[in-house]
């Protein structure tokens, strides 16, 4: 495990350099360093001026400029297997479909070393998933937010990881996959079924947080439909993702004015509508502690079959109480 600690670097912009692109002004001052490696620090929001974040590598800089960059140190090689419960639905010797808690973190990333879902899987698989997708994320095709919970496919053999990545990249436009998820959004949105199809970058003002992109961006489309409502106060809805972004659901339901209840990130100026909810709402929304966002639904072809797998997850139990709270279920 590596002892090294993030560098912090800082850079004053003089006349000559105005006007240079962002990641071009860093690559003359990083001789060591590559340019892509600085444009995907960049991506990564490790880059700021005058306290704002700076997430695109495009980006012109300015005759007295302040550019911060932090160089996070090196993550450990090799994530350690961890004895962690999993709630396994299926498992053969191709792959394993986990029902995934909220809390729990898909990979070993910075602040979250240990204790993850890969360091599960470690224990429980042992050598089979060995450099499937490389070390620090084997067998992962993709991921849930730490506070969301429900269905995850995870690859144990190459074959199996390129399949099923394969699946995920076309999003169900061949017919492959099936990803469904439900949410509790402020509000009941109109129409009641509809599609969001707005691109998401980073945010440059949080980067912790992803944000519709006035341009550029990646392409994202959601699909929604309202299934119950609660007055005109909330809506249980289904959203099926045609792209898959970081916290796509989150901030495409909070573009169009109804974030999801709990949410902290996307859903924080609607936190005084708590207070309209019914008593025992309230309490079932202070208990959640995480956004109302479940995924309920993933249907996939079998790598080595051909067959097509489908599985569906109830809600756990803090959400459900929600739903039955605001006679959702």
């Amino acid at each position: 495990m590596s002892t090294q600690f993030p560098q912090r670097h800082c850079f004053t912009v003089e006349a000559p350099d105005a006007l240079q692109r962002l990641d071009r002004f860093l690559a003359a001052r990083m001789a060591a360093m590559s340019r892509s490696r600085l444009q995907a620090l960049i991506r990564q929001g490790h880059v700021v001026r005058a306290g704002a974040t700076l997430g695109e590598a495009s980006i012109r800089v300015n005759e007295g400029d302040i550019i911060e960059l932090l160089v996070p140190a090196p993550e450990p090689d090799t994530p350690e297997g961890e004895a962690i419960a999993l709630a396994i639905i299926h498992e053969d010797a191709e792959l394993i479909v986990i029902d995934k808690p909220a809390g729990l973190v898909v990979h070993p990333a910075a602040g979250n070393r240990t204790g993850t879902l890969v360091n599960a899987l470690i224990a429980h698989c042992g050598d089979s998933l060995s450099g499937i997708g490389g070390v620090r994320r084997p067998g992962i095709v993709h991921r849930l937010d730490k506070d969301t919970s429900g269905l995850l496919v995870v690859a144990k053999t190459d074959r199996a990881h390129q399949h099923l990545a394969a699946q995920f990249a076309a999003h169900g436009r061949d017919g492959a996959l099936e990803r469904s998820y439900l949410a509790i959004c402020w509000g009941v949105p109109r129409p009641r079924t509809g599609s969001i199809d707005a691109p998401l970058a980073r945010s440059a003002r949080d980067r912790l947080k992803r944000a519709v992109a006035a341009s550029g961006g990646r392409h994202a489309l959601t699909h929604y439909g309202v299934l119950k409502s609660h007055v005109d106060l909330a809506a249980l809805v289904r959203c099926r993702l045609e792209t898959g972004r970081t916290h796509q659901i989150r901030v495409h339901m909070a573009h169009i004015g109804h974030p999801l209840l709990g949410d902290p990130l996307y859903g924080a100026g609607f936190r005084s509508r708590a207070n309209r909810l019914p008593a025992p709402a309230q309490e079932a929304l202070s208990a959640l502690g995480r956004q109302a966002l479940h995924a309920n639904i993933l249907g996939f072809v079998h790598p080595a079959s051909g067959e097509p797998m489908h599985f569906e997850s109830p809600p756990p139990a803090d959400m459900r109480a929600l739903m039955e709270a605001l006679d959702l279920g």
